[in-house]
């Protein structure tokens, strides 16, 4: 790489300081933190997202714990040593005020190290400021001409140098009198991701010897093979500050191996998932999840899978268990190793049409060969909208893609997402819950009729979408499901779970019988499951099986339930599962030869990615299989998605699905796609035998 790339490079990375400064000046203004002094360190304001302001607080979070941590263990008696932080790549962030204003530097002084360009504007900047000014005391500024030292009080230090320049940075160090000796705690925020690997590798090694009693603590990214991961790093590569040694070090015991073989003694690290429900009280975990409404699960445990806290320690002084300790347990679930394989392959078509690239929208299959797909959030005309257009997806010889916008006489679509459908007929449609937005629910219950032109052609479909009656606040809810059940002979849909404005998750149930559309009361003996949302249901033997969800604390469920008819209505009964499978949600399900198939979705207690997993129902025995993705373009996110089984064809067809990537964009599944089952129904054959 020659000067002007890495001058260039180096620009981009800085460029992520100032948006990270915006972000966490966004999270305090909201009151995430307590921070007055992020927004007097960046220029301009910005409102973030909920689900920026949820990543960058368990980001501060798992540092502020550390941080104290180290404070309590060296601070603590009169005659400790004095001791020091040393925050490398620190840009705009206010963690020196912090801890000032707190009395927490009694006995300890803060380093800064960044690029020369950002030291020197963040010096400018404190000694611009009175409300900064006034808690560093008296300063001086340095000579940009022949030291690297931009800032000087009694206990703060702002240092301009190149991370890379190991050397330059001990030398300069040494100058400024830092004590080598102290005890010193070496943080690094998203820092070393942005270096080259053999940098980051001379800085790692060169902290392990320079420092005899120290901790290193360091927040970054990994798990970059999956889909998620690689939206991450596309993410990164587009603002040309791609994220360096992610593949020889992808997760949180290869980042534990790397620092104990550069000499660290001792390191622990652990994924954000674990530390918000380990490290975070209940109390403040549920103060900060009732700050603003909410409704990107997905895309908030995905986020924090892929990032990770981690402190290596040298030296007595800085045992681990100091640093990690928890009363609560975070248990590790890896699936069991997978018994097959579902290839995975595109859908082929006759025509460019268009494909229906959304998530959080509803498919149904009217008849065989036709799938009607509606609302959600995704892509219209190049932009990114609640769906408005229907999706219809035929199959004669090849499948077919329409977006059908020329509408009936009826109403037009509200743009509902996270709703149900459910077949009346080959050409009716039920649509039951949904939202507008995350505190409007859509709370009319509507009809779509499907008509064909008079030359029978799927081209001049015309759709009409009608409410069955007023606004109805039985169903004020979302992500729930609606299944087909049988009682005394008669139809019912059975709707269960989701969320509403009032309640962020909801454990009742209705049924609606399907002849009249009127809600009735059919008694259900047992005792009643814990509430859930975005579960997945399945109609089998006349009752409901109910499988995952997310539970009224954020956690994924494992429960399997059996919703089982009996003489006087229904029972709830739960279903024994060996080997008991992963927590998940926003899967998909179906039942297939026997089996319960629950397709994708999210969990956080494994490292590794949902499949497809498969449950004899006969003998509640699991068994996980891979989805072969080498035919498809990657990546494939199977959350948010739907799904259509086609029992002939022996296949599981995928539509949409993906999300709100943190900060690194929106994506959607481009194609659907289809899972082919062959083997499943082999190996079922074979048993039967």
């Amino acid at each position: 790489m020659g000067p002007r790339s890495r001058q260039r490079r180096a620009g981009a990375v800085q460029n992520t300081n100032d948006s990270s400064a915006l972000s966490k000046s966004s999270l305090a203004a909201r009151g995430y933190v307590r921070d007055a002094f992020a927004a007097l360190l960046v220029p301009g304001t910005a409102r973030r997202a909920p689900l920026i302001h949820r990543g960058y607080y368990v980001r501060a979070r798992a540092v502020r714990h550390c941080v104290r941590a180290f404070l309590d263990r060296t601070c603590a008696a009169p005659d400790a040593p004095a001791a020091q932080i040393l925050s490398l790549g620190a840009g705009s962030d206010s963690l020196y005020f912090r801890l000032k204003t707190a009395g927490r530097l009694t006995r300890a002084a803060v380093w800064e190290v960044d690029f020369p360009d950002v030291a020197r504007r963040k010096a400018q900047t404190v000694r611009d400021t009175p409300e900064l000014c006034a808690l560093t005391g008296p300063c001086q500024s340095g000579d940009p001409a022949d030291s690297a030292l931009c800032f000087e009080s009694f206990d703060y230090r702002i240092l301009g140098l190149d991370l890379r320049q190991v050397q330059r940075l001990d030398q300069a160090l040494t100058a400024a009198s830092f004590d080598f000796a102290a005890p010193t705690l070496l943080l690094a925020e998203a820092v070393l991701t942005y270096l080259e690997p053999d940098h980051a590798a001379v800085l790692i090694t060169w902290a392990a010897q320079r420092f005899p009693n120290a901790l290193f603590v360091i927040y970054e990214q990994m798990r970059p093979f999956d889909a998620f991961g690689q939206v991450m790093q596309q993410h990164f590569q587009q603002l040309n500050s791609p994220l360096h040694g992610l593949d020889r070090f992808p997760d949180v015991e290869a980042q534990q191996h790397r620092f104990l073989q550069a000499g660290w003694t001792a390191c622990t690290a652990m994924d954000l998932n674990e530390f918000y429900r380990c490290f975070l009280p209940a109390e403040e975990r549920q103060r900060m999840e009732n700050l603003e409404p909410f409704d990107e699960f997905e895309e908030w445990h995905l986020k924090c899978s892929h990032y990770f806290i981690l402190a290596a320690s040298r030296g007595d002084i800085f045992p681990q268990t100091l640093v990690f300790l928890s009363s609560e347990v975070f248990p590790g679930v890896d699936p069991a190793p997978p018994s097959g394989v579902f290839p995975a392959s595109l859908v082929t078509s006759d025509s460019q049409g268009p494909n229906l690239k959304s998530y959080g929208h509803a498919s149904v299959l009217l008849r065989p060969g036709v799938i009607l797909s509606t609302g959600g959030f995704g892509e219209e005309e190049g932009r990114h909208c609640r769906v408005s257009r229907f999706h219809l997806l035929s199959r004669s010889c090849e499948w077919k893609s329409n977006h059908i916008s020329n509408w009936g006489t009826g109403k037009q679509w509200d743009g509902r997402l996270y709703h149900t459908m459910t077949r009346l007929s080959d050409t009716h449609v039920l649509v039951l819950g949904g939202r507008l937005s995350p505190v409007t629910p859509a709370l009319t219950v509507l009809q779509i009729c499907l008509s064909k032109s008079e030359d029978n052609s799927n081209e001049d479909l015309s759709v009409t979408v009608t409410n069955t009656g007023p606004e109805d606040f039985t169903l004020s809810c979302w992500r729930h499901s609606t299944t087909e059940v049988s009682y005394e002979s008669q139809k019912y849909l059975f709707v269960y779970g989701g969320r509403s404005v009032v309640k962020p998750v909801l454990s009742d149930w209705h049924f609606l019988h399907v002849g009249t559309m009127t809600w009735v009361r059919i008694p259900v003996e047992g005792e009643a499951p814990e509430g859930r949302h975005s579960h997945s249901a399945c109609s089998w033997q006349g009752g409901a099986l109910i499988a995952g969800g997310l539970g009224a604390s954020e956690v994924p469920l494992s429960s399997v339930l059996f919703l089982k008819p009996v003489s006087c209505g229904f029972l709830w009964e739960s279903i024994v599962i060996r080997p008991p499978i992963t927590p998940r949600y926003s899967h998909t399900a179906h039942v297939f030869n026997g089996n319960l198939l629950l397709v994708g979705g999210v969990w956080i207690h494994s490292s590794s990615v949902p499949g497809v997993t498969v449950i004899n129902l006969t003998t509640g025995l699991s068994s996980e299989y891979q989805i072969d993705t080498t035919c498809v373009p990657w990546p494939l996110m199977l959350h948010n998605h739907s799904s259509i089984l086609l029992p002939e064809e022996q296949e599981l067809l995928l539509l949409g699905g993906g999300g709100n990537c943190f900060s690194f964009g929106t994506y959607f599944n481009p194609h659907p796609v289809t899972l082919d089952l062959f083997s499943l129904s082999a190996g079922q054959q074979g048993m039967d035998f």
